[in-house]
């Protein structure tokens, strides 16, 4: 989905969520746009809520944050007051009441979620506060036509989590190349598991970047 237009400055990203036979990986672009400006080359898109429960955020920036720091409170009180985590679904459904409740004055921003419970799961929640639960991968951003084609034919059921991590980079990268509001120095990715989250530094990054590209030779 294209997000969006707000005082006619126009903001893109990519972002995917795959879902892999152990894992959920989530990965985004870093260039953050500002009309025809490259604002800024190092931006965050993914984030954490919970132990087990990450998000990745597409549209305006500030719309994103202020819901991103609602859930993350929200989140240590479900906590505190069951004494057991959120789970990925309820964060979800918040999100989705939050975004709906709001639709008229809308908050311009696209979210995946991606959690362990105990199944690796992901939803995607649209401005308007629609919630899809993906079973196999979820994209959001002015780069999905392009990652979607990627994910199209490289997803398959009961991948590993390398192989979830290269599909994810490889979709990632072909949106950095054609589509002008995705970039940035890196590729963002984070791996959830039953033990937490892990975020790959860049360098790993690079490696799936390399091993792509030599396998397309």
């Amino acid at each position: 989905m294209y997000l969006a237009e707000q005082s006619d400055i126009k903001t893109g990203t990519t972002t995917v969520g795959i879902i892999a036979k152990d894992a959920v990986v989530l990965a985004a672009d870093m260039k953050a746009t500002l009309g025809n400006i490259g604002y800024e080359l190092e931006a965050q898109k993914i984030y954490r809520i919970t132990d087990k429960i990450a998000v990745t955020n597409a549209g305006s920036v500030g719309d994103s944050l202020v819901i991103i720091r609602f859930l993350r409170a929200k989140a240590k009180v479900y906590e505190t007051e069951n004494g057991k985590p959120i789970t990925a679904k309820a964060v979800a459904t918040l999100l989705s009441n939050i975004l709906n409740a709001n639709r008229y004055f809308p908050y311009i921003a696209q979210f995946i979620i991606g959690g362990i419970e105990p199944k690796p799961t992901i939803f995607e929640v649209t401005p308007y506060g629609d919630m899809i639960n993906r079973d196999k991968f979820a994209t959001s951003g002015s780069g999905t036509p392009l990652a979607m084609a990627i994910l199209d034919s490289e997803y398959k059921a009961g991948m590993t989590k390398e192989q979830a991590i290269e599909v994810a980079v490889h979709a990632i990268d072909a949106s950095r190349k054609r589509d002008i509001y995705t970039g940035g120095r890196s590729i963002a990715v984070m791996v959830i598991t039953s033990k937490g989250i892990e975020e790959l530094p860049e360098k790993e990054v690079e490696k799936y970047l390399k091993k792509k590209q030599e396998n397309s030779r």
